[in-house]
């Protein structure tokens, strides 16, 4: 091939292919995300069996323009739904927390609504669990993700429990019918609108109590079951959304409705820049949106460069 020589001073020599020009620098050909909005969203606690009070939901998260550092692990865990009370008048189990834990992000599990015996309180949590009859306190939620529990009835009539604390507001106490579960909070982080956080409905002791509190039915928390026969069970909290689950009936050896699971949700603004979860990125114009609804990472791009 033909050799051209550049001489820059007598005592330096670069030599060059014919038609090679030298770099004049170096220019970023792609980067990662470096701000990210996240949604955190922690288990619905299981629903109290017999004449029960409704699971809280879980912890409720959110926050935007956090900084990421490219080539960093975020760990992600999502937790899991709480089961109901056991047949016997328990109390439900709390959920489980879901986290970001790279940044010290965790949203804490609901409280587990409260069986008839033997305390009759809703467990504290995201957002506390009802009580039961009679006048069973709620549970605490936790500043900045949730509310508290409803207080549960007397000891004598319907037998009515109290809604399980919501993101958005209290779980009703026992009145006319069974509490109903405290509300939710909507989010669009993953591309439309959903309730997340919804309580579960309170449980009561027969038909002609009504039905039992509706936390957000078909959203995010379950309804609360009333009735001596059949056998009912409250109904789950709606998967990935925290809600709460439903309170159970009266009937002995029936459990309350389980908690629905949590679920994390990262965007950030520009097309596909990071690793991790499920991506999506047209959910939202402008977004990638990466959605975990089990353990993994996010990881943003590192930067990468090309000569010019």
């Amino acid at each position: 091939m033909p050799i051209k020589y550049a001489v820059s001073n007598p005592n330096t020599i670069f030599i060059r292919p014919t038609g090679y020009t030298f770099p004049a620098g170096l220019s970023v050909a792609s980067s990662g995300a470096t701000s990210i909005d996240y949604l955190v969203v922690a288990a619905g606690a299981g629903g109290g069996s017999d004449r029960a009070g409704g699971g809280g939901a879980g912890g409720f998260l959110t926050a935007s323009g956090v900084s990421v550092t490219p080539g960093t692990a975020y760990t992600i865990s999502v937790g899991s739904g709480g089961p109901g009370g056991a047949p016997g008048s328990f109390n439900g189990s709390n959920g489980s927390n879901s986290s970001i834990s790279t940044l010290g992000v965790t949203a804490i599990g609901g409280g587990g609504g409260a069986g008839l015996y033997p305390s009759r309180n809703g467990l504290s949590g995201g957002s506390g669990g009802g009580g039961a009859p009679a006048s069973g306190t709620g549970g605490s939620g936790t500043p900045g993700q949730g509310n508290n529990g409803g207080t549960g009835g007397p000891d004598s009539g319907n037998y009515l429990a109290a809604g399980g604390g919501g993101s958005g507001g209290v779980g009703a106490n026992a009145g006319g019918t069974a509490g109903a579960g405290g509300i939710g909070t909507a989010s669009s982080y993953s591309g439309s609108s959903v309730i997340y956080s919804g309580g579960g409905g309170g449980g009561g002791f027969t038909s002609s109590a009504g039905t039992g509190g509706p936390g957000t039915p078909g959203i995010s928390g379950g309804n609360g079951a009333t009735g001596t026969n059949p056998a009912v069970i409250g109904t789950a909290g709606v998967t990935n959304t925290g809600g709460g689950g439903g309170g159970g009936s009266a009937v002995v050896g029936v459990s309350g409705g389980t908690g629905g699971s949590g679920i994390v949700i990262i965007r950030y603004t520009g097309s596909q820049a990071a690793t991790g979860g499920t991506v999506n990125p047209s959910a939202t114009p402008g977004y990638t949106i990466h959605t975990f609804t089990g353990p993994g990472a996010f990881t943003s791009n590192t930067l990468s460069y090309a000569v010019n």
